[in-house]
This record gives C-alpha cells, structure tokens and sequence, in this order.
C-alpha cells in the first residue's frame, strides 16, 4: 500500500479537547465582526448534500450574499443526519479542513473534507440564462470515502474531538470510530425493547418491532452519554469510560402527560441534549410535542410545551452569557418557529395546584419567539443553527434554519434581546437573506469560515489524514473502549 503522510500535530492539538465541563457553547469562531462568511451544508429527502456560502459585508449588513460551493449526490436514498468535526491544528502557510459526515437510510456514512476558509472571490456562470447563482468552487472540498459500519438507518452523527466520530443507528447500535484511520474502536449496543401493547394478530415479520436509537448527546467532561430510543419509555446513561450502560431513567406517565404524551403516543424520546444554568447542570429530552428538563439528580426540574400546540423537530442549548453560564434553550417546530426559553429555576412558571392531587411540574419560561406566522412563515422548521459572531454585550447571534420548503433563512439575533425579562415573550430576529435550494431539507449544519491565508499552500488531493506509515501501528494500535 502507498504510503501517506500523516498529520503530526496529533489529536491533542484539537481547539476542543481542552472543551470547558460545565459550559455547553454554540457553534463559535476566532473571526468576529463583520464580514464574515458562514458555509451552509444542507441534507434532504432527495439524497443531495447542498453547499452554499453567505457572506455578510460590513457595507451593507442587512444583505446576505450567496454563492454554491458544491452539490453532491451522496446517498442512494434520503440523507438523516450531519456532523462537523473541528478545524485541523493551524499550520503555518497551510490551510485548515474539516471534516463532514453524512448519514443516510441507505445504512452508510459518507465523509468529506470541506475547507475551513473563505473562499477567494464568487463567480457567476456564463450563461445566466441556465443558472444565474453564484458559484464558487475549491479543490480541498472532497469526498474521503464512505463507512459501513451499521446495517439500519444512520440516526445520528457527532464529533466529540477531531479524532472521534460517533453514530447511531436504527440497529441499536453505537458507534466509536477512529478518524486517523476510519477503524471501529468500539460499539455500544442498547438493549432492544420488548414489544407491548400490540395487537395478537400483528402480521409484523420477526424484528419487526420499533428498535433503534433515537438520539444521543455526549456530555462535555466526554465521559458521560444519554440515548433515547424507540419503542421506550426510557432514557439511558452511558459511561463512555468503560462504554456500559451506567442506568437507565424510565418516564413515569403522570410526567409523560405533562408533554402531551397520552394513551395512544409512543412516549419515546426523540431528541437529547445537555445544557447548564446558574443553579447547575441539566439535560433535556425532546418528546413530539414537548419537552422535558431533567437536573443531574435525573428528576424533571420543568417542561417546554409550545403553546399553540405543535410538534417538535429540533432543540438546542446557547450561550448568552460571557462570564457565567446563562443558557437559554431553543427549540424549533412544525409551524415555523424558533422559541427560545429560559429554565433558570427563577425564571419557571408554576400553575395552580389542585387540591388532592401532585403539584404540576413548572414551566419553562418563554423568552423570545424567532419567524411563525406573525413574519409570514409557517413552514416546518426541520432543523437549525446558531452561531456567535462578537463578544460581549454587543454580541449578535447568526441564526441558520432550513425547512421543508427547502429554503435556507438567515437572521441576524441581539444577545442582550435573550435575557430573562419579565414581560411577555416578544418577536425577535432580523430576516437577513433567504436562499432557495428547491430540495426538501432534512438536517443542517453551519460553520463561520474563516479569513483566507495569503500564500497558503493547496495541499494535493492525496494528502489527507488517512493511513498511517509503517512503523508506527503501535503508537495507538492498543486503543480500546476507554478511548
């Protein structure tokens, strides 16, 4: 086999590896102010991963300016999931990537390497007749190659570090791959659930029953895990220490009602996340019309029901506060918003208790409402990005969404309009730019590019993190599960 170079810089160079415990950040970058560029990848039912850069120009920061990096037909069926995995180490005169994986029905997951700096200048086509976008093209985005390392429908997909990606799948099934050479550390499988309450005469064939996980989220120490799967009425811990499972948290049905999950709704939980306030930490599980907030003692400390009724698909902590951990809660649903909440125990709102009967569990207080009906969208948010751009109490948020209408929207979000208040919720958010992919979208991710190095060299296609050289197997050639 030929030989490839390796990256010297090692794992332990990663920006993230020193990632604070208690503080769960948005998606950030080292360029601040104006202007920026911001690359968008798209996922959608009809297999086409969508690449599209905006740039915000200090002239005019009302406008955004779009341009095509790529469009790949990367799965034989609809794309589920996406992950970004942290810029490489900066070398000097050498450009930084990263790395994209993809996950799809078709049971596979694709990488790709995507630069991580602004392109140079934006092209439009020759024949605007034919295509009258902007296009910009650069050789470092790629495709590495593809995994196959589950046999059902990818669920899920994150890097903790540069140096790991983990998936889950419809297999239940967790998994832990190495990025230096693409090998399966280790699987995590979760038990799968038995099948109750359905009917003696269910002609549904042997395995047939809901399985599979739902979601997971890494809790930042990279020690801990949380999963929900289908078919249960549960959520599990895992160590990732040892990779066993560590419990298991059931929901109880008065809680499951809380969220709207009656007799005839499965009670799975579809979406986790971990997220911290002033009183601690905390974690949330996303449920289809509600979501419940847990603290670290796994009781529920209050829930989020949007109100009017409405499904849930995405949820997310961010980080409004500098110095302290002030986090607020977003969440995007079917009827095109993005509601932001505050679950600091001071902010919760508590209803009226009944007589005989357990006092209600607190709500979450509503802070801010981003697009619905009230800005003439009313699409289905299916998935969304925040990311920081400046610091302190001038800091604005670019919020990225993308829906089923297959439009990309762009808005500019004030920090300062996220803190607690004591009035009613208001609108928030500047619609900066709107750009139509005319693809169903799926899921999405967003990254601040940053600015281009002059005199950078164009690494050959062939240089990439890949095989290592002979000689050194050994260095890491005993990594097991504790990795």
């Amino acid at each position: 086999m030929t030989k490839r170079k390796r990256n010297t810089n090692g794992e332990s160079a990663t920006p993230v590896a020193d990632a604070p415990t208690k503080k769960v950040k948005s998606n950030s970058s080292s360029t601040l102010g104006y202007p920026i560029t911001i690359q968008i990848i798209a996922g959608s039912y009809d297999r086409v991963l969508h690449g599209v850069t905006a740039t915000i120009s200090p002239k005019n920061e009302d406008k955004v300016e779009f341009a095509d990096t790529f469009l790949f037909n990367a799965h034989a069926s609809a794309i589920r999931c996406l992950a970004l995995s942290p810029p490489s180490a900066p070398i000097p005169k050498q450009t930084q990537k990263i790395i994209l994986a993809s996950g799809s029905t078709d049971e596979r997951i694709n990488l790709y390497h995507l630069s991580a700096h602004a392109p140079s200048k934006i092209s439009v086509p020759v024949t605007p007749s034919l295509n009258s976008k902007a296009i910009v093209e650069n050789p470092q985005n790629r495709e590495l190659g593809s995994l196959l390392h589950h046999s059902s429908t990818i669920t899920a997909l994150y890097f903790p570090n540069r140096g790991k990606l983990l998936s889950s799948a419809e297999d239940s099934t967790i998994a832990v791959t190495r990025t230096r050479d693409w090998s399966l550390l280790s699987t995590i499988k979760a038990p799968i659930p038995k099948p109750v309450g359905r009917p003696s005469g269910d002609t549904a064939p042997l395995g047939g029953a809901p399985s599979g996980v739902n979601d997971f989220a890494v809790h930042p120490s990279m020690k801990l895990m949380i999963s929900v799967g289908k078919g249960e009425k549960s959520m599990r811990l895992w160590n990732l220490v040892t990779g066993k499972k560590a419990g298991v948290l059931n929901f109880e049905r008065g809680i499951l009602g809380e969220v709207g999950e009656g007799k005839h709704s499965s009670g799975e939980g579809r979406k986790v996340a971990w997220g911290a306030t002033d009183a601690g930490e905390e974690f949330c599980v996303g449920f289809e019309r509600g979501v419940l907030v847990f603290g670290m003692d796994s009781k529920p400390k209050c829930k989020v029901f949007p109100e009017p009724r409405t499904k849930i698909h995405e949820l997310c902590y961010i980080q409004v506060g500098d110095e302290e951990d002030v986090q607020v809660l977003a969440v995007s649903t079917e009827d095109g918003r993005i509601l932001f909440y505050s679950t600091r125990p001071a902010d919760l709102v508590t209803a009226s208790t009944i007589e005989g009967k357990d006092s209600p569990l607190g709500s979450a207080k509503l802070l801010a409402q981003l697009g619905g009906k009230d800005v003439g969208l009313s699409g289905r948010i299916k998935d969304f990005a925040i990311l920081n751009n400046g610091d302190g109490p001038a800091k604005d948020f670019i919020v990225v969404a993308g829906g089923s209408d297959g439009a990309l929207r762009i808005w500019k979000l004030p920090a300062n309009e996220l803190i607690s208040h004591k009035g009613k919720a208001k609108q928030v958010g500047e619609l900066l730019g709107t750009y139509e992919t005319n693809n169903r979208i799926t899921c999405l991710k967003s990254f601040v590019m940053l600015p281009k190095i002059e005199g950078a060299e164009v690494e050959e296609i062939d240089d990439f993190e890949g095989f290592e050289e002979e000689g050194e197997e050994g260095e890491e050639g005993s990594s097991s599960d504790s990795d």
